[in-house]
């Protein structure tokens, strides 16, 4: 498959997740709010593309966080039906597909962190970069969490399926560990292979 083929089945896909994701949502509100850091995201990666082309793989994983936003987007995190039925069987205490978007939060990035810093910077493979690469993961998801706050006190209580805290006091604790063993758990099982993508596959589009 060419890389052109590559890249419009991968646009073709998001796109068509984000346009079924907008079709009569949970809440509106809570839909767009939750949609727009991959609808950020995109317009980024279109700005920057003549620039800087990323791996396929770092594509690929991309596009899977965006699907995972837009999934989460049009039920909200607390009623995505997949994981009420895994509630329900396992008698579980809450929906734990948001548990799944934190943990994605820093899988995803760790890759496009290590890709940039490998490409951009005169950082090395090695000890300091895996640490960095966690570093940055930390703060993306302390980020988030601040945006969750904000909007929250902006909004009232119209940003409670935006939170999707179900209850929980230590919700926002609980994300950024997550998203801190997602950043872990990518490099980890990922790193050799992201190093032969950069290393055996410059893509020129």
């Amino acid at each position: 498959m060419g890389d052109r083929t590559f890249l419009g089945l991968i646009i073709a896909a998001v796109l068509a997740v984000f346009t079924w994701s907008g079709v009569n949502p949970h809440d509106r509100f809570t839909w767009m709010l939750e949609v727009l850091p991959a609808v950020i995201g995109f317009i980024i990666l279109a700005l920057t593309y003549p620039r800087f082309k990323f791996t396929r793989l770092a594509y690929f994983l991309i596009a899977l966080h965006m699907v995972v936003l837009m999934v989460g987007g049009h039920y909200t995190y607390a009623h995505v039906p997949l994981f009420d039925w895994i509630r329900d069987t396992l008698d579980l205490s809450r929906n734990h597909y948001d548990r799944v978007g934190h943990f994605t939060q820093g899988f995803v990035p760790a890759v496009i962190a290590r890709e940039i810093l490998l490409k951009t910077s005169p950082l090395k493979r090695g000890k300091l970069l895996f640490f960095i690469v966690v570093c940055i993961c930390l703060a993306v998801s302390a980020f988030y969490e601040f945006i969750e706050w904000w909007v929250a006190a902006a909004t009232g209580t119209a940003a409670e399926s935006f939170l999707g805290t179900q209850g929980d006091v230590w919700d926002t604790q609980w994300d950024m560990l997550l998203a801190f063993c997602g950043a872990i758990a990518s490099q980890l099982l990922l790193s050799r292979v992201h190093d032969q993508y950069i290393d055996n596959q410059p893509y020129r589009f």
